[in-house]
């Protein structure tokens, strides 16, 4: 995966390192005590009984604290981190993003899903998209500049998660966010070190990247301990506190965001903003080994996490062992088959009919297991037929005294997102319309007004009809990899929440992809940590994988699990070493 493609800022923060030194020593993302055999973690669990909050920035995670502290829900605590997010690591979230989460109702016993995506412009035809190509002589859409704007819908999910489980309003949630846009703070280090790499890629476009995010308004990134400000988005949020999701899209925002489209070639109007709303949908779910793991449908990609389980399901991993040649090499073929069904059905399902049951039945998936060569690693996968089967992102959660918990993604999508900063907004826009495909007939081809296919996907897991686990893997295409891997690693290795984050993880790249990328008949190849024995990588190439190490791609991860002790509720919350970030709890 290029830096420009990733997801969320996905890289290890010891990304500037030699590769011979991840190769030979890498001390942190070894996950195996060479002396006992045991797993262990790179830091202490965080354990608390009234409240957990889990980000990729420490102070974000305090701002999300304090607002529980002042009697706030899982939710407004959410709210909170999350504003806080997209000031202090805006090279992977922010207002000018989308937002996905899943949300327990402890009160209810009860998993809600949102979708707080956007929709491509309704001025957009396929045939003019098609022209403005042709003009740059590209046959897809870019990730940079107006064509892979849409609409963002951050600040409208919050809004309907603040409508239906907020208890402090909407302006308390984000004054922390607003504090620290005005009165600076001081940048961390790995989001400065993307940063400085993204200033050359963003500063020719037209608006004000320069002046919202550079020190001197022309090309000084902020380094490791400067101090930041943001006051354009200090003065959006305030009205979007004051005013609701309708200073955004019906209001002065949303009038700004329209002048500036027209008079530089965008294609979003204040139409398409108006039009705009977040959809509560039913997350779908599949048991695996007992547990209930929960996705949200497509146009996400979360269900690849459930098909996979599925398919992994038929293998014992436990005696098969952790990292072991046999482990790795059924997971990455169960990914494979995942990803051909993901490449030809996942998309926006007012567009298009998605056989959702059939993907995720269980005979579906034993007629898929028996694709696994055990001695060879597939050259190519095709799509099942499952209807005749049965008919640069951040992640956080949170959970609160009454037992609500939040599982919640948010993504400008590419690093920091296209480009785009509409002057004195402070924030920038997405480009999720890259990830249309331009192949007519696809179910994720584009048109006007429709959805495009995601890649943010939070997690849910429950146990016995109670709540067990809030967590998420940030990355692109290495979300549902690491939503089973972390899984596997709780559910079949019986690592602790923290280990199962630091566990050296896999990525395997180059299949079919709902863009309209075909797999050749390679393979493929397949990214692994340092921690990954070379044993295990010798035996994989003896079955056919082009293994490869590399020290960046393999996401963040936080996770809050839900245990009892003595009848008494405990938060056991984690946030990995890849990242900045922190788990604290009260």
């Amino acid at each position: 995966m290029a830096l420009g493609e990733m997801d969320s800022c996905c890289m290890s923060r010891l990304a500037f390192l030699p590769l011979f030194f991840f190769v030979t020593v890498s001390p942190l993302l070894a996950q195996v005590d060479r002396i006992t055999g045991k797993p262990f973690a790179t830091r202490s669990e965080v354990i608390a009984r009234h409240g957990v909050v889990c980000t990729s920035v420490p102070l974000a995670t305090q701002v999300g604290l304090d607002v529980l502290k002042r009697g706030g829900s899982a939710v407004d605590a959410a709210i909170a981190a999350n504003a806080t997010l997209g000031l202090m690591e805006p090279v992977s979230n922010g207002i000018g993003g989308d937002l996905f989460a899943i949300v327990y109702s402890a009160k209810e016993n009860k998993v809600y899903g949102l979708n707080g995506s956007g929709h491509s412009p309704l001025g957009l035809s396929y045939e003019q998209m098609k022209a403005e190509l042709t003009k740059l002589h590209r046959d897809k859409i870019p990730p940079l500049g107006m064509l892979p704007i849409s609409v963002p819908g951050c600040v409208d999910a919050w809004a309907e998660l603040h409508k239906r489980f907020g208890k402090l309003s909407l302006g308390d949630d984000l004054s922390g966010a607003i504090g620290y846009a005005e009165e600076g703070f001081p940048v961390t280090e790995l989001i400065a070190w993307y940063w400085g790499r993204s200033v050359p890629l963003y500063s020719k476009f037209p608006g004000g990247f320069l002046e919202t995010y550079t020190l001197d308004g022309k090309s000084r990134a902020p380094a490791k301990g400067d101090i930041f400000k943001n006051p354009g988005l200090a003065r959006s949020l305030r009205m979007i506190g004051e005013k609701g999701r309708d200073a955004y899209y019906k209001g002065e925002i949303a009038d700004k965001i329209d002048a500036f489209m027209q008079a530089n070639g965008g294609y979003l109007r204040k139409a398409d903003f108006e039009k705009h709303s977040s959809t509560w949908v039913d997350p779908v779910s599949v048991n695996y080994r007992g547990y209930d793991v929960y996705e949200l449908p497509p146009n996400g990609q979360g269900i690849a996490t459930l098909q996979m389980l599925n398919v992994l399901e038929g293998f014992d991993l436990r005696a098969m062992g952790f990292n072991s040649p046999a482990t790795l090499h059924v997971m990455v073929e169960a990914k494979k088959i995942a990803w051909a069904d993901r490449a030809k059905f996942y998309a926006d399902p007012a567009f298009s009919k998605i056989p959702l049951a059939g993907l995720l039945s269980k005979p579906y998936a034993a007629e898929r297991r028996k694709l696994i060569d055990p001695e060879h690693a597939a050259r190519k996968v095709a799509p099942g037929n499952p209807v005749l089967k049965d008919g640069d992102t951040i992640y956080m959660c949170t959970a609160d005294d009454e037992g609500n918990m939040v599982s919640l993604i948010q993504s400008n999508y590419s690093g920091m997102g296209s480009g785009i900063v509409v002057p004195g907004l402070g924030f920038m826009f997405q480009d999720r319309g890259e990830l249309f495909s331009m192949e007519p007939g696809h179910a994720n081809v584009y048109a006007p007004g429709k959805r495009p296919f995601h890649t943010i996907i939070p997690g849910f897991v429950m146990k016995d009809q109670k709540p067990w686990l809030a967590f998420g893997v940030m990355g692109g295409g290495m979300q549902p990899q690491g939503h089973v891997q972390v899984l596997t690693n709780l559910i079949d290795f019986g690592m602790g929440v923290q280990e199962a984050g630091d566990a050296s993880r896999w990525q395997h790249e180059g299949d079919s992809e709902p863009t309209g990328e075909k797999l050749t008949e390679t393979g493929g190849y397949l990214q692994v940590e340092s921690g990954v024995p070379y044993a295990t990588v010798r035996e994989l190439k003896k079955k056919g994988h082009d293994v490869r190490f590399d020290v960046g791609g393999y996401g963040g991860y936080q996770a809050i699990k839900v245990e009892m002790h003595d009848g008494q509720r405990v938060y056991v919350g984690a946030s990995e070493s890849r990242k900045d970030g922190q788990a604290a709890g009260y």
